[in-house]
């Protein structure tokens, strides 16, 4: 392993404008169904490279909800391709590829750096398992989205919105009154659909948005917001008390044909410093964890972690060659 992949490194990223160019947003593109995907037999990835050209009129904006991603999904995947002119004849990276996040496959997962929930409903025996995700936003900085084990406590359709006073004073701070009641229709920023989680304390919900180019970013208050299409069909879905878990797996690794693949996300932001702290010990302990005890002898190609882990473009990077086995880790 290399000295410099054990290493400590502080990423500064700086979202501001763009966040305010993208609630700006008006997505007219069509819309894409929800990716129902058949679990794999053996390994962890699921889901297909794929790359489309932007004609003139795309923007990643559109190109993101229209496959099913997210705006950091896709803006992460296509550095320096500007997010509102990509350019007719531009190549767009979709990354509809994935590593599963190391969990149980049921109910609902929310992985927050990633900014996707995965839901794994129960099938009947004999039927193939599937999992389907979404995009999501999560909660700011100092609204953090509460990571743990948790469940759906009740779903409401066109539900009203009760700001809390801590909401309420914000907004008040930037002069924007928010009533103590808000009612369903199109100014309510909860959308159609909403479903409460069984969270002490704290009203966090997974439910709609009456802006859906915010999708897909850290910007809540603490809840998970999906594109209108996207909750409807979750909630049609989803029983009370599906389980729900919230974890913070910024880096996944996971085996496909025989190969070990990295996938690394930016970490949430810092509620007490603002910084993005990346971890590459953890990473590289996730690697070594991958390959030892597996029979043979697998050569890991350091310097392709490295890479992964610098880019965090949140796609599948293959650190091992095909055909590996799956035992003590070598190094290159």
């Amino acid at each position: 392993m290399s000295s410099q992949f054990s290493g400590t490194v502080l990423l500064l990223f700086s979202n501001v404008r763009r966040r305010a160019l993208v609630l700006l947003a008006v997505l007219a593109a069509p819309l894409a169904e929800a990716a129902v995907l058949p679990l794999p037999e053996s390994g962890d990835l699921i889901g297909e490279y794929t790359e489309v050209t932007a004609v003139h009129d795309d923007t990643l904006i559109d190109l993101a909800r229209r496959f099913g991603l997210g705006y950091e999904e896709v803006v992460n995947a296509n550095p320096g391709v500007d997010p509102w002119l990509p350019g007719a004849g531009t190549v767009v990276r979709l990354p509809l590829r994935r590593v599963l996040p190391d969990t149980p496959h049921e109910g609902i997962v929310v992985n927050l750096p990633e900014h996707r929930l995965y839901y794994y409903p129960a099938v009947k025996p004999g039927e193939p398992r599937v999992v389907i995700t979404y995009p999501i936003s999560i909660g700011k900085m100092d609204w953090s989205t509460p990571i743990g084990l948790t469940r759906i406590a009740t779903k409401i359709k066109d539900p009203a919105w009760y700001p809390p006073e801590s909401v309420r004073s914000e907004h008040a701070k930037h002069g924007d009154i928010l009533p103590k009641v808000v009612p369903a229709g199109p100014d309510n920023p909860l959308g159609q659909f909403a479903m409460r989680l069984a969270i002490p304390g704290g009203a966090y919900m997974i439910h709609g948005t009456n802006k859906p180019a915010g999708v897909g970013m850290q910007v809540t208050h603490g809840c998970m917001r999906l594109y209108p299409e996207d909750i409807e069909e979750l909630f049609k879905r989803v029983s009370v008390d599906t389980p729900v878990r919230i974890v913070n797996q910024p880096h996944k690794v996971g085996w496909d044909g025989g190969r070990l693949f990295v996938e690394v996300h930016p970490p949430l932001e810092a509620s007490d410093t603002g910084v993005f702290e990346p971890d590459r010990t953890a990473l590289a302990r996730l690697v070594a964890n991958a390959v030892r005890g597996r029979p043979g002898t697998v050569s890991v190609t350091w310097a392709r972690a490295e890479t992964a882990f610098e880019e965090a473009r949140g796609i599948p990077v293959a650190v091992t060659e095909a055909g590996a086995g799956t035992g003590a880790g070598g190094s290159d």
